[in-house]
């Protein structure tokens, strides 16, 4: 078999999770974790600041990045795979968000 990039030996996307801490210029620091499909772990992150940039956030120290095996067991981690497979980057505000986390 041949190996594709960004794609597990299973034939699944590599989805990576980062964690990390954010900067809002009104709202202030807020821990996340980003799910995002991506070939390779520069990939993600280069993204993954992008999308972070792109919703507002002037800061992000990462903390760390993992790949995910298989499909998370809770919510909003569940729903944030199935939005990184769609190719979506998902970012998960952890401390109470109204919105559910996303």
């Amino acid at each position: 078999m041949i190996a594709i990039p960004g794609y597990t030996s299973d034939g699944e996307r590599m989805v990576f999770i980062i964690t990390g801490k954010v900067y809002h210029e009104w709202n202030g620091d807020t821990e996340v974790h980003v799910l995002i499909a991506a070939p390779d772990e520069d990939t993600a992150v280069r993204n993954t600041l992008n999308a972070l940039a792109n919703e507002g956030y002037s800061e992000a120290d990462l903390d760390q990045i993992g790949m995910i095996s298989e499909i998370p067991d809770e919510e909003p981690h569940a729903s944030a795979y199935q939005t990184a497979l769609e190719g979506e980057v998902a970012i998960v505000k952890l401390g109470g968000s109204a919105d559910g986390g996303f």
